[in-house]
């Protein structure tokens, strides 16, 4: 196990908690990156000024430069640092932060869901863009378009995508383009009226981020929502507690999103170590989250803990924009699955394949 291979490992948080031993900020010769693992190490690293979200030399990774997933992922708010970041996130953010969660649960409820892992890996992966989708105002025949597309230009965002997923995912990136282009011209839901009057970029900046909201929504609910079904199954005595309280605990005790990198752009020292520009850095989210310095008692699962503290939205001005809406797309679909009475003892389950991500994947036991 490494840093980046821990994230899909089915147990790396003793692994973690040895980063933590050794020193909270270290270099990793076989990886060549340093690696922040301490709570003490990631809230200096996410606090830096010159720790950026893209190497100054490569601000659209290179397999998809050119193309219009590189396009997007070029003007995407989580990409970028600066007035490229601040732009789109003052305009989406307060928006998300009112939606009403009555809202959100009807159309979740509105969803099909089959008592089977078919079932399961369905409201973990294409609902939650659906919810998205509906919100901004598409109809449910263009939101389940909406989520295959994004499906597929999520490809782009990370390099274990093969050519044929890369194309893919710049032909779904043209396609969700002409989608928001169209929504955009007569927009359809007060969420998308209210995000365009605040927003003061221009359209495709706008649409790029719309993609943006999508594509986190992909990742991020279905590992919220599938690691919070194993924490169920592990700990069925769970059942009884509010699937809220759970959430809070599941997104600090298993993580959907283990790590995240920065990109050093002038030498400078973070916490007591001297890093120069051009070096890049793991961020551990996943194993600050567990620092004792953060949360008293970090390796037992408590459902009412008190002064909870956590990484998993990430911090300060990165800190994930849709986090209330994906607690409450994650929380309400985890109802709906346990209103079906699914035999979680009866699932078996993998990791999807990923370099920071811990998203399970179900199948049914036979299969």
């Amino acid at each position: 196990m490494d840093p980046i291979s821990a994230a899909t490992h089915v147990d790396p948080y003793p692994y973690y908690a040895q980063l933590r031993a050794d020193s909270g900020l270290t270099f990793h010769p076989e990886l060549k990156l340093w690696v922040a693992s301490s709570a003490q190490a990631v809230c200096a690293v996410l606090a830096h000024a010159d720790c950026r979200v893209r190497p100054a030399q490569e601000p659209v990774p290179k397999a998809i430069a050119g193309g219009m997933a590189g396009e997007v992922f070029g003007q995407l708010m989580r990409m970028n640092d600066g007035a490229r970041q601040r732009c789109p996130r003052s305009a989406i953010e307060p928006e998300l932060a009112v939606l009403d969660p009555d809202v959100v649960n009807a159309l979740v409820a509105a969803r099909l869901i089959t008592a089977d892992a078919h079932g399961v890996n369905q409201a973990m992966f294409a609902g939650p863009v659906c919810v998205v989708a509906a919100l901004l105002g598409f109809t449910p025949a263009q939101a389940r378009v909406i989520n295959e597309l994004t499906a597929d230009f999520v490809a782009c965002l990370t390099p274990l995508s093969n050519d044929l997923q890369l194309a893919a995912a710049a032909a779904a990136a043209e396609q969700l383009r002409g989608e928001f282009i169209e929504l955009l011209a007569e927009p359809a839901s007060d969420l998308l009226s209210a995000i365009r009057q605040r927003f003061a970029g221009d359209e495709e900046t706008l649409i790029a981020n719309l993609i943006g909201l999508c594509s986190q929504t992909f990742e991020a609910c279905a590992g919220l929502i599938g690691n919070t079904l194993l924490a169920l199954r592990r700990q069925p005595a769970l059942r009884g507690e509010s699937v809220e309280a759970l959430l809070s605990e599941v997104q600090r005790f298993d993580p959907p999103v283990q790590n995240t990198r920065r990109f050093v752009a002038a030498s400078c020292e973070i916490a007591g170590v001297r890093v120069e520009a051009g070096d890049v850095i793991l961020v551990l989210l996943a194993s600050a989250n567990r620092d004792p310095a953060l949360n008293e008692r970090p390796e037992q699962f408590l459902v009412n803990r008190e002064n909870r503290r956590s990484f998993s939205f990430g911090s300060g001005r990165h800190q994930c924009p849709g986090q209330a809406l994906a607690m409450s797309i994650a929380g309400a679909t985890v109802r709906e699955i346990l209103g079906h009475e699914i035999d979680l003892n009866r699932l078996n389950w993998h990791y999807r394949p990923s370099l920071n991500g811990r998203i399970p994947v179900f199948s049914d036991m036979g299969a």
